[in-house]
This record gives C-alpha cells, sequence and structure tokens, in this order.
C-alpha cells in the first residue's frame, strides 16, 4: 500500500477499479486546514488525464507495471504488430495505442511497451533515434547550425525544425520526449 503523500512522478496506483500514473504533483500545506496533495493523474488503459486533489493519508494499492523492449515488425491496416525479443511472441496493438510512437520509429527498431496484468497498454519508443530525412528544402553550402531552421519530414512522416546544412537523405539523431533535432549522423 502507499498513500497519496508518498506520490512523486512516475508513480503508478489503482484506484476505482483503474490504473493511473502520476503525471505531476504539489504537496500543499496552507496556512489554515490541513495539508493535501494536488495531482495531474492519466489512466494508463484510456490515456485520459486529470486533476485530483488527495488527503496525504490516503491509501492506494501500488500497481506493477511489466516494461519489455519489444521489436516493432510491420502494420497491417490498423493493426501493429511487436515482438517478444525473447520469447519471439508477436502482439498486435491498435493504431490509436500506438499512434504517438509512429513519429519517431521504423520497421525493426525497438521500443519499449508496457504491460499492466499481461495486458499491453502502452508503447514508448527509445529516447534518441536515428532517422533519414525524406522530405526538406534544399541546403545551402556554408551554413551553421546556429543560422537557423527549417522544416524537414522524417522517414516516418514526421515533420520537426532542423539546421539549414540538412539534405534530403542525411540520417539524424532525433530527442523522441520533444521530437527536437539532435544532430547529423555522419556517413
Amino acid at each position: 500500500m502507499l498513500t497519496a503523500g508518498d506520490f512523486r512522478k512516475g508513480t503508478t496506483f489503482e484506484m476505482d477499479g483503474a490504473v493511473y500514473n502520476v503525471i505531476d504533483f504539489l504537496h500543499v500545506k496552507p496556512g489554515k486546514g490541513s495539508p493535501f496533495v494536488k495531482t495531474k493523474i492519466k489512466n494508463v488503459m484510456t490515456g485520459q488525464v486529470r486533476e485530483d486533489t488527495f488527503n496525504p493519508s490516503d491509501k492506494f494499492q501500488e500497481a506493477v507495471i511489466e516494461k519489455k523492449e519489444m521489436l516493432y515488425l510491420y502494420n497491417e491496416g490498423d493493426l501493429y504488430y511487436f515482438m517478444d525479443n525473447e520469447t519471439y511472441e508477436q502482439i498486435p496493438l491498435n493504431k490509436d495505442a500506438v499512434d504517438d510512437v509512429l513519429n519517431f520509429i521504423v520497421e525493426n527498431m525497438n521500443a519499449t511497451m508496457y504491460f499492466y496484468k499481461g495486458s499491453p497498454f502502452s508503447v514508448y519508443p527509445p529516447t534518441f533515434v536515428e532517422l533519414v530525412v525524406a522530405d526538406c528544402e534544399p541546403g545551402l553550402q556554408g551554413d551553421t547550425s546556429k543560422a537557423g531552421k527549417k522544416p524537414a519530414k522524417l522517414e516516418t512522416g514526421y515533420v520537426i525544425q532542423v539546421p539549414l546544412f540538412i539534405n534530403i537523405g542525411d540520417k539524424i539523431r532525433v530527442d523522441t520526449r520533444d521530437g527536437s533535432y539532435m544532430e547529423k549522423i555522419s556517413k
């Protein structure tokens, strides 16, 4: 058991038959009245985010979330297939469960899948990925990385801002936490 006073970012707990992940929290001790914990929590199964306040002594059952490295294989219609790297079992997920991760992964790339009681509910890409620029304005000779930015479409279809010297076919490293350009990968 854990109490609301134990909440930290990333804590997972069960409440009202659902599993929640703490996105943000604030322990408040007002001058008058009793202390409380103000939180922003996300339902891990549905993705719904809500704000809630708790008494620091409220008790909750801690939810055990399992993580596995999975290999993204292919998609067939609205199903996206991932393979367990240890057992070679293939797990199909609906497009809505993997929509955000598709901006950063291509076939045969590893991703982290989260499970609750054996059921997959979310997929996350690696923190840094290397992707090929599929489309952008031509680069100019002599441009430096500080000169300016231009939009570039990656091989996944995701559009990010890159320095002016990046060209079509260049491989770049992308930070998947905020979708930002990190560096050009030399060939």
